[in-house]
């Protein structure tokens, strides 16, 4: 797989499920097929991939915008201390394994922070959250008929999503069943809830499948000018790989392959991907020097968390 397809493909899920909660008005609902540009940077620059897309794409303009206001001399000290703790047995050198760990752990830790700032934003009453004081907070407090139909759409989905996140079935969820409810694509028994969500993001004549025109629509939304190399590609990636019994759409079972594929490790690919995009004398692992010279190939990855820890304090 092409380090462009794993980014955008990644980029897919995560801005989809970095927050449950939407906002309090329509307009700013993010949905998962994108309402305006990510990013003022082309996906593709001279047919490479493009760093700087995927660094705005994950952390919005405003804060990539805080990002770059760092020199660049700045910039690349502050990925040196981070490199410094990535490299456990402070050897001079970052593993494989070191850089692997770092990753998940970056990765954990988000969910982590990101389930606890959302917990105390609510209600809490005997370390459970109901149903009625999530929705109230989310959507505010109001019939159910007085809601438009789009904000029932919202409710109905973040209601099954709940329920899946349920494990109990007692109505009310426990700090780690709101953890799977945030971030259902970490947890097994959530991803048909990703792919149930997927599809329906994508599927704009809802039949319940993904043709390839709604599925190069999802990832190339604006079709400005001529088609770019990685749509032909990935025009080609739905007819070989994604579209499995060839009926031209994909349906849940291929959907869930597509976005949740079975022994495929996040961690471990972009550990590789890493690597082989750094590791300049090709012995396996990374120097800091090696690393601080493909500076903005980390600054685009979860080893930064795409730049965020260059510009939060506690990182330092």
């Amino acid at each position: 797989m092409k380090a462009y397809t794993v980014c955008f493909t990644v980029a897919l899920v995560a801005t989809s499920y970095c927050s449950a909660i939407p906002p309090k008005t329509q307009e700013n609902h993010k949905n998962r097929v994108y309402e305006k540009d990510l990013s003022d940077q082309d996906h593709e620059l001279n047919g490479d991939h493009n760093a700087e897309y995927d660094h705005d794409a994950f952390l919005g303009k405003d804060e990539a915008e805080t990002f770059d206001q760092l020199s660049p001399e700045e910039s690349k000290r502050r990925l040196g201390i981070i490199v410094d703790k990535i490299d456990k047995d402070k050897d001079g050198f970052v593993t494989e394994d070191e850089l692997k760990s770092w990753i998940e752990y970056v990765q954990k830790r988000y969910i982590v922070q990101d389930t606890e700032r959302m917990w105390t934003d609510h209600q809490i009453t005997n370390n459970v959250l109901t149903w009625e004081s999530y929705k109230n907070r989310t959507y505010g407090y109001a019939d159910d008929d007085e809601f438009s139909s789009s904000y029932k759409e919202m409710i109905a989905r973040d209601q099954r999503r709940w329920k899946a996140a349920d494990k109990n079935g007692d109505g009310q969820l426990g700090k780690d069943e709101f953890m799977d409810f945030l971030h259902p694509e970490e947890v097994e028994h959530m991803r048909d809830i990703v792919v149930d969500e997927t599809i329906e993001d994508i599927d704009k004549d809802k039949d319940g499948y993904i043709s390839l025109e709604e599925y190069i629509g999802d990832l190339w939304p604006n079709k400005e000018g001529e088609e770019p190399e990685w749509v032909q590609t990935e025009r080609t990636q739905f007819h070989e790989y994604r579209d499995k019994n060839k009926d031209g759409k994909m349906d849940h079972a291929e959907v869930r392959q597509w976005i949740v594929p079975p022994d495929y490790d996040h961690s471990y690919a972009e550990t590789k991907h890493l690597i082989y995009e750094s590791d300049a004398d090709k012995d396996g692992k990374l120097s800091k020097q090696e690393i601080l010279d493909k500076s903005d190939v980390f600054v685009g990855s979860q080893a930064t968390e795409f730049g965020e820890a260059l510009v939060r304090h506690d990182e330092f």
